[in-house]
């Protein structure tokens, strides 16, 4: 699973603006979830082909036992415990405080692996000011500037050193692995209900495997002669032979099982209707690519005037999933897990689909006879051929001139033709425009 970073420090050190140039985003918050007093952010970050999560952190003060700073200790306490590494920011302009020395304190008890990033340090990486912070006890000082981008790469590469070879370790071809399917949604929507009688019901569970980074769960099973590894959000425990799921919600361990797996359960709770959380953790399900199922729980204990208002809901939140199979399910009582299982096969098929480069370019040239691009200005896009860029989500590439003028309503009509072609369903489908050199262009007048 990707490796946690969690960025720590007293308030006002930059902490969030190395969020920003760890994520290359400015706007890289994936998740804010109801009920966090003061709100950690999440990101995706990417260095050398390893992809990592950072936690950005509120202001820490360790012994805070009051208000608001209290609820944000609360928080910072919950990210480390969850982190991998920890990245402890200072600030070289501001000196070494107190309440550094309680950080310094509080994290050395964690037993984490923990950096320090003397932040603002931009052409004083020999200056004798940083040499105070070495009074801190926790080794090697990084001097960088997250405004400048100064001391960044090398930060990175001691803070993922040890996850580097993750991306190689496994060479088992595509064909032979198993599907890895993630559960998740918010607390007490059924998923400990829904993995207890899946694994109850196949009886095919071989043993739990612990995470390569960190304490996370998969279960290895098998039904129907294809086999699975199930990536369970809430963390499974094993409790003489019986499996037990606790229902203990972290966002870390969502995000980290939705970027392993290769189909995502987005389980909601009919009683509720969708929430703000539930549509957060959908929109990083398709930040992430990823094949999707939606199932609704407790379908049976919801009236027909709920079951209007919970579609209605489902249509004005998750707009966004139109693509995602909808499954109406109980999983205390066992319905429509057989609907669900088929939804996840035809979504694991579907982002997985080869499409041949005839095909998808005869598919286009129909496209374009049915309905032009829109001309912007002086330039009509035209379009020569397309082809398969990847899978898992799949990619289309579409080659041409002034492609950069094609407008999102159109790539949605290409989209929608190249679905229904190749019956896509529960995937993403992304489009690409290349738009090749005009050679016209760079010729003097």
């Amino acid at each position: 699973m990707k490796p946690v970073i969690a960025l720590v420090g007293r308030p006002n050190v930059g902490k969030s603006t190395l969020f920003n140039r760890l994520t290359k985003s400015r706007d890289a918050i994936v998740a804010d979830f109801a009920g966090l007093t003061r709100d950690r952010h999440y990101g995706d970050g990417r260095h050398n082909g390893t992809e990592f999560i950072v936690v950005d952190t509120g202001g820490f003060e360790p012994d805070s036992t009051t208000g608001i700073v209290k609820a944000m200790a609360h928080q910072t306490r919950q990210a480390v415990a969850e982190a991998d590494v920890v990245i402890f920011v200072v600030d070289v302009r501001l000196g070494l405080s107190v309440q550094d020395h309680d950080i310094a304190r509080y994290l050395r008890t964690a037993q984490k692996n923990v950096l320090i990033a003397v932040n603002k340090a931009e052409g004083m990486a020999e200056s004798p000011m940083l040499n105070e912070f070495h009074e801190l006890g926790m080794g090697e000082l990084h001097p960088i500037s997250a405004a400048h981008g100064q001391g960044i790469r090398s930060l990175l590469d001691a803070a993922l050193a040890d996850y580097q070879q993750d991306a190689d370790d496994d060479e088992t071809p595509d064909a032979e692995r198993p599907i890895r399917l993630a559960v998740a949604g918010r607390p007490n929507v059924g998923k400990s209900t829904l993995i207890n009688t899946w694994l109850g019901e196949e009886r095919l569970v071989a043993f739990d495997m612990p995470g390569t980074t960190r304490d996370a769960i998969t279960v290895p099973f098998e039904r129907d002669g294809q086999r699975f590894e199930l990536i369970d959000t809430a963390g499974l425990r094993r409790k003489g032979q019986v499996f037990e799921a606790i229902e203990k919600f972290s966002v870390i361990k969502t995000l980290q099982a939705i970027a392993d797996a290769n189909v995502v359960v987005l389980l909601l709770d009919a009683t509720q209707g969708v929430t703000d959380q539930d549509a957060h953790i959908a929109g990083y399900i398709l930040d992430s690519g990823r094949a999707v199922v939606i199932a609704i729980n407790k379908w049976d204990a919801v009236d027909s005037y709920q079951r209007q208002m919970l579609d209605r809901s489902i249509e004005a939140r998750l707009a966004f999933l139109k693509f995602a199979p909808l499954v109406n399910i109980s999983a205390l009582k066992r319905q429509g897990l057989a609907p669900l299982w088929k939804s996840i096969a035809d979504a694991h098929a579907s982002a997985n689909r080869k499409m041949p480069t005839p095909v998808l370019t005869r598919l286009l040239m129909e496209a374009v006879e049915h309905q032009q691009p829109r001309r912007d200005g002086m330039y009509r896009p035209k379009m020569r051929y397309a082809h398969q860029g990847g899978m898992n989500p799949p990619i289309i590439v579409v080659h041409g001139t002034s492609l950069d003028h094609v407008t999102d309503a159109y790539k949605r009509f290409l989209e929608g033709r190249f679905r229904d072609h190749f019956k896509l369903v529960g995937t993403p489908l992304k489009i690409e425009m290349r738009s090749g050199r005009n050679p016209f262009t760079d010729k003097e007048e």
